[in-house]
């Protein structure tokens, strides 16, 4: 009932929002003609087909032009007593011509029909291609684009994009270019026609087409306007719907219910004014054109039933104009609406380009090299980061991980310690300085082969819908059943998996939601054995587990350290107090580093950490 009244108002205000309606708006990003010339990019492989397409539309308007002529010669030369050219023989009155006649009608409307169908068919394959292609190239741009780029957006938009906004470059071609293609076609040889047949009422039932353009122009840059903030608030909305759904469990433990329920209602109602905007100026566009249109019709039909008077015409060519211009102003309304639709699909195709021309900030360079092996000697000069360039959250460090080496970043909430091990895999760039893997700068080696060296653990081990051997494979995706299963056993992971109904084959639900959250991270353990990179990353592997889940996993942790060089972020001191090297990181610097009783000796930053933790 809440979102009824609150419709209730917003209807009641929307009265005066209509007067404010036609106040100019910015600008797009892209002109229509830039959207336009980037869409057909994406059919330029499909020339072969469009064209064969193109020809059944052509088939399909000459075919169309003979559906009024049985009806006239049943009028004038069957019931009237008009004759016939000599070339067409002679039609006696009676059932049998009649009968004829109707049949040759019905045979056009199929062979009309057939055509259309293998048209429309053609053509909509061709767009879903097309759409096809430009999702897997938009899905292909989000993996590459850096973290940064994910970090500041919403996830829920760039789905929107790959899913809904995408389909626009399918809806520019299908209802836009074939479409323009068909009407021009049939405009071309309807108005032929009509002026052989009578040269001023074809004249009569043109004089609405400038007004008709004008028309068309401008209602289609409001439209495109309004088209794109349905899109942006859609896009809020499922952004909306996605936390909501996404987020349940915290919502019923503080029971927030209404107050999401009111968040996702004002939402919905943006989503309404959006559309009741675009709906307006639909019904309004309709209703100026088909007043147009009704015009045209009631003068060309006046003037047309002044020539049957005064026996310029038969009755029967009179029918064939009327049906003619039928055909000349459905083409026409046509092209208003395809117009239209053009603008709004353009603004749909504008937001897809908005990410594709969104440029790679950690990119491989042309020149990269594979890195092919890896000892693990990690360094770090001069480094400094921020996600907004005005704020660093790291300041000129420098720091480095001996090959075979437990190193630890340590340091208070917002020291830096994820952000410093997250330009090891290159997750992101440095502002300045350089990272380098085996004395070679990272960037200039290639993502994906730095990326084949390094295993992670992660504090929250994000599992794909599928089995839990399939989350396991998906560390090496070559693998065996056999080693997905040896991985598994090395990570502990058979001693929840055989009590599990179906073992391996376990379907984990989505995020891994059936199982707990020390059973995940021992699937992401096993992932990083499967792997067996000799670089290890692991970002605060045991913050979410309890004490004794904790121990478990770091005695599983300490199996898959062995050989490699191994980084660990955490504030849990007591866990990395062994390690071979301990950074502190204290307000993006390293303010102290050494092993853990040396810093604890020095009593320092460290001391201060662990006192508070161990002996607290």
């Amino acid at each position: 009932m809440r979102i009824l009244d609150r419709a209730g108002r917003f209807f009641y205000s929307f009265r005066g929002e209509v007067r404010q309606y036609w106040a100019a708006m910015p600008d797009s990003p892209l002109s229509s003609f830039a959207v336009y010339r980037r869409t057909a990019r994406y059919y330029g492989v499909y020339a072969g087909p469009i064209v064969s397409g193109l020809l059944f539309v052509l088939l399909t308007n000459v075919v169309n032009l003979l559906k009024p002529w049985p009806l006239k010669v049943i009028v004038d030369n069957v019931l009237g007593d008009v004759p016939v050219p000599d070339f067409f023989g002679r039609i006696h009155h009676g059932i049998l011509p009649l009968a004829l006649l109707c049949g040759s009608l019905v045979a056009i409307h199929l062979l009309w029909g057939m055509l259309n169908l293998a048209s429309n068919y053609l053509q909509v394959k061709i767009g879903l291609k097309a759409l096809a292609r430009v999702r897997c190239d938009l899905f292909a741009h989000l993996q590459r684009l850096s973290l940064r780029f994910h970090d500041a957006r919403n996830s829920a938009d760039s789905m929107f994009r790959v899913s809904y906004d995408a389909q626009a470059i399918q809806t520019i071609f299908n209802r836009g270019f074939s479409t323009l293609f068909s009407v021009f076609a049939t405009l071309f040889m309807t108005v032929g026609v009509m002026l052989w047949k009578d040269w001023q009422l074809t004249l009569l039932a043109l004089t609405i087409a400038p007004v008709l353009l004008y028309t068309i122009y401008f209602f289609a840059d409001r439209i495109r306007r309004e088209s794109t903030a349905i899109s942006e608030s859609e896009s809020a909305l499922s952004s909306r719907t996605q936390e909501g759904i996404a987020g349940i469990r915290i919502i019923h433990a503080f029971g927030r219910e209404d107050y999401e329920l009111n968040r996702f209602e004002e939402q919905c109602l943006k989503s309404l004014h959006s559309n009741l905007k675009l709906t307006f100026t639909s019904v309004s566009s309709a209703l100026v054109v088909g007043t147009l249109m009704g015009a045209g019709t009631a003068a060309m039909i006046y003037l047309g039933a002044r020539h049957v008077m005064e026996g310029q015409l038969t009755v029967g060519d009179l029918l064939v104009f009327i049906s003619y211009l039928g055909m000349l102003y459905e083409p026409l309304q046509s092209l208003s609406y395809t117009a239209w639709a053009l603008e709004g699909a353009a603004a749909g195709a504008q937001r897809v380009f908005e990410i594709l021309d969104t440029p790679e900030d950690v990119r491989d360079k042309p020149d990269a090299r594979a890195l092919t092996t890896c000892r693990g000697r990690i360094e770090f000069e001069r480094i400094a980061y921020g996600y907004d360039a005005p704020r660093l959250v790291l300041k000129d460090i420098s720091l480095t991980i001996d090959p075979g080496q437990t190193a630890a970043f340590v340091g208070a909430t917002g020291a830096g310690k994820t952000t410093l091990l997250s330009l090891i895999p290159r997750f992101y760039d440095p502002n300045s300085g350089t990272v380098r893997m085996d004395g070679a700068d990272l960037r200039d080696l290639r993502k994906k082969s730095l990326r084949e060296q390094i295993g992670m653990v992660l504090q929250d081990t994000m599992l794909l819908s599928g089995s839990i051997a399939d989350n396991i494979g998906y560390g090496r995706l070559q693998a065996s059943r056999r080693e997905i299963e040896r991985a598994g056993e090395a990570a502990r992971v058979g001693e929840f998996v055989n009590h599990q109904p179906h073992g391996y084959d376990t379907q984990v639900g989505e995020r891994g939601v059936r199982l707990s959250v020390g059973q995940r991270q021992r699937i992401g353990i096993a992932r990083a054995f499967l792997k067996n990179a000799p670089v290890l990353l692991l970002d605060e592997p045991t913050s979410a587990l309890d004490p004794g889940t904790e121990s478990e996993i770091m005695q599983t942790l300490r199996e898959l350290m062995k050989g490699r060089t191994t980084v660990i972020v955490t504030h849990r001191i007591a866990t990395v107090h062994s390690c071979d090297r301990i950074f502190v990181l204290d307000n993006g610097v390293v303010a102290e580093q050494g092993r853990g009783p040396e810093l604890l000796a020095k009593g320092g930053v460290y001391a201060r950490l662990y006192k508070a933790q161990v002996q607290g």
